[in-house]
């Protein structure tokens, strides 16, 4: 695999070593030459820690930016093509959060590195 799209969970368990990324989502993120994650993880843990949601990220919020490339990953562009699929892609989840990691991972034709099923079918998933 040449390169992987991380959801939100799957980069924040990177980040915290936490045993809930896979061991094959992990093998994946190793195995890849280039490891992304969306813009849109920024936002969403930031809403998250900002209306309670997320506590135990609070302490990465400020410093959040520089951590995909501490990391060995970078920050995937997004541009108005992938927004606007987003919200035309035909699928009954509403998430926006998701909706756009979806239209990411398929505008580029990533693997995307997530535990949550609802992807099956629109992209292509590691887990």
């Amino acid at each position: 695999m040449n390169a992987v799209l991380l959801d939100t969970h799957a980069w924040v368990w990177r980040l915290s070593k936490d045993d809930r990324l896979s061991s094959r989502a992990a093998a994946a993120i190793t195995a890849a030459d280039q490891v992304f994650v969306s813009p849109v993880s920024f936002f969403e843990i930031a809403q998250k820690v900002r209306i309670g949601k997320w506590p135990e990220m609070e302490s990465h919020a400020a410093r959040l930016a520089g951590l995909p490339s501490q990391q060995g990953g970078l920050v995937i562009a997004r541009d108005p093509e992938m927004c606007i699929a987003a919200g035309l892609i035909e699928w009954i989840h509403r998430d926006p959060f998701d909706r756009l990691l979806a239209a990411t991972a398929q505008h580029h034709r990533l693997p995307l590195v997530s535990a949550d099923a609802i992807f099956d079918g629109i992209v292509t998933r590691v887990w």
